[in-house]
């Protein structure tokens, strides 16, 4: 499993990575189980995920207690409420596993003990925000000006394997939409 994440690094940073083993040694390998909770809104958030295998929400209750989808993560991607696991104060969102998930997980000391002795992991780490930065630009922008047929057409377009994993109350809460109005228009295609 960790050749995995090895790929994933040196994917993106090349093969000049003298201390790619002590930064993996750092992680450490969970398996969960569907809907387990990785993260509570007001906990601080501890651990940067890499998701390995399954499919993680990242969610947020209104007043009303209503769960807004903000994120949906899947397999090669890295997954944390980055504000809050940055500064150690209470997170805004929820992490919860969609599916049976297996991940690696760094905890906050040892991913800045990384960043401070190893400069390409501050390279990861700046991919790992400016990735997570511009897919909630992305999404916000196009969702502001798309009608909820064209969300959903967006959703076919790029990210049709969600379609196929995830549950039609999931999609609607990611796309913006009430579940019914989603399944109509989704008929309608």
């Amino acid at each position: 499993m960790i050749e995995i994440l090895r790929n994933h690094i040196t994917n993106r940073l090349g093969n000049d990575l003298d201390n790619l083993d002590k930064v993996l040694s750092s992680f450490k390998y969970i398996k969960t189980k569907r809907n387990e909770q990785l993260l509570r809104q007001g906990d601080p958030c501890k651990y940067v995920y890499f998701i390995i295998k399954g499919c993680l929400q990242v969610y947020v209750y209104d007043k009303d207690f209503n769960e807004t989808t903000r994120d949906i993560i899947i397999e090669d991607n890295w997954c944390s409420e980055l504000l809050s696991f940055g500064s150690g104060n209470p997170a805004t969102e929820n992490i919860r596993t969609v599916e049976p998930c297996e991940l690696f997980a760094i905890d906050r000391p040892s991913f800045q003990t990384m960043m401070e002795t190893i400069p390409q992991f501050d390279k990861v780490y700046k991919q790992i925000l400016e990735a997570s930065y511009a897919n909630s630009v992305y999404r916000i922008n196009a969702f502001v000006s798309l009608t909820a047929l064209d969300r959903i057409k967006w959703l076919m377009e790029y990210r049709p394997m969600l379609l196929t994993r995830l549950s039609s109350k999931l999609i609607a809460s990611y796309l913006g939409i009430n579940k019914d109005v989603f399944s109509r228009l989704k008929a309608k295609l």
